[in-house]
């Protein structure tokens, strides 16, 4: 029982209490009362005991939670690891110049590539709607000429050919009619179905599984020092929101952004929505429209129109973050950061050493911090999972 509602529960009876001595005399209304003050003088010091015992998970105001144990799975040499807790250390330190409120601790996290597995040998929403226009019985037969179209171009990339040109438009504008009239619920259980087939080019990890695990500690890290962690990936919205639903981060879908379609009532048809009146019979389905492709300086408008604060650490791996990075750090009144992901292993991970190298070069010539996937980290998916 809580502390408010035991003392209530002490008031009320010392009350009754009180209030029959009342009637049999002062001197047992004197006794009961010191019995009362007994009482009460009693639970609240056991409760003060109990409270003792209790260890909140949250940091303090002036006190960066403890990087030695979360962040076990970084190498201790790691650069980044480093400039990460010496930044924790010096913004939430209440007397440094560089303390932030806890209102304007934000911290912008790419997906793919960033927070999980980038390519196998796609993207996540490319294999996704590879699969849902050449293999699902129950839509292959009814995907457009337009869809196959791009499905055929995602298969070429697979089978090691260069993407074409306009394809991330292509592909949004695919994704949002191919699963048009879904209810965001039917197209979540249809990822989380997904989720579940294996990875093909790894051994012990199914789709929805591909989460860089040093990198889910840095998010616990931010989260424990009261950093709230926004996602801005260029994946479909909804197709984030399913990656992340039953996953190991406990990140809400309001702090959830990325490449957007629309959503309308089911019977609205083509009418606008200026003038269509929703009503309690009405459930919204996707709307078959794609809307826009959320990378690059969309990152950054996007930011400033959803979160509407510049926030103060951004975390991404590629050029279509380079924006979002730049905007977290250019003319910040807080202390921020910028941390880039280079895919340099090649054992463990699907990396691309030409790739990764390009990343270094543009750490060194923008001042961002580069993670090295091969040299900072001691596992990538942990120790069940190995590549074929």
């Amino acid at each position: 029982m809580k502390k408010g509602k035991r003392l209530v529960g002490i008031v009320l009876l010392a009350a009754i209490i009180l209030s029959m001595a009342a009637c049999n005399g002062q001197t047992n209304a004197e006794s009961n009362a010191d019995n009362t003050e007994s009482v009460i003088s009693e639970v609240v010091n056991n409760d003060a005991d109990e409270a003792k015992d209790i260890e909140s998970p949250k940091a303090s105001d002036d006190t960066a939670v403890d990087s030695t144990t979360i962040l076990s799975l970084w190498n201790d040499d790691a650069e980044a690891k480093k400039k990460l807790t010496e930044y924790m250390n010096t913004v939430t330190d209440e007397n440094s110049a560089d303390y932030i409120p806890l209102e304007n601790r934000i911290a912008v996290f790419d997906l793919d590539g960033t927070l999980f597995c980038e390519t196998d040998p796609n993207y996540f929403d490319y294999t996704l709607l590879l699969y849902r226009v050449t293999e699902d019985p129950d839509y292959k037969d009814k995907a457009s000429d337009f869809e196959k179209e791009v499905a055929e171009k995602i298969k070429t990339i697979n089978e090691g050919g260069k993407a074409a040109d306009g394809l991330e438009v292509d592909h949004g504008k695919a994704v949002a009619s191919a699963f048009s009239g879904m209810t965001q619920e039917e197209f979540n259980d249809y990822i989380q179905e997904f989720k579940k087939l294996d990875m093909p080019s790894y051994n012990g990890m199914k789709r929805g599984e591909g989460f860089y695990k040093p990198m889910l500690e840095i998010v616990e890290y931010l989260q424990q020092n009261d950093f709230i962690v926004y996602i801005v990936s260029g994946t479909d919205r909804f197709i984030v929101r399913g990656i992340i639903d039953n996953s190991p981060l406990d990140i809400p879908n309001r702090q959830i952004i990325g490449s957007d379609e629309t959503l309308v009532a089911p019977d609205q048809g083509d009418e606008d929505g200026l003038n269509y009146v929703y009503d309690d019979d009405d459930k919204l389905v996707l709307g078959g429209e794609f809307i826009v492709k959320n990378l690059k300086m969309n990152k950054v408008t996007v930011i400033a129109q959803e979160i509407g604060e510049q926030p103060v650490l951004s975390f991404g791996n590629s050029t279509g973050d380079s924006s979002m990075a730049e905007y977290v750090t250019s003319n910040n009144k807080y202390k921020s950061l910028a941390f880039m992901l280079c895919c340099d292993d090649t054992e463990r991970e699907n990396g691309n050493v030409e790739k990764a190298n390009k990343m270094f070069d543009m750490c060194k010539e923008y001042d961002w911090i580069p993670v090295s996937m091969k040299n900072d980290w001691k596992t990538i998916y942990g120790d069940g999972v190995t590549k074929k």
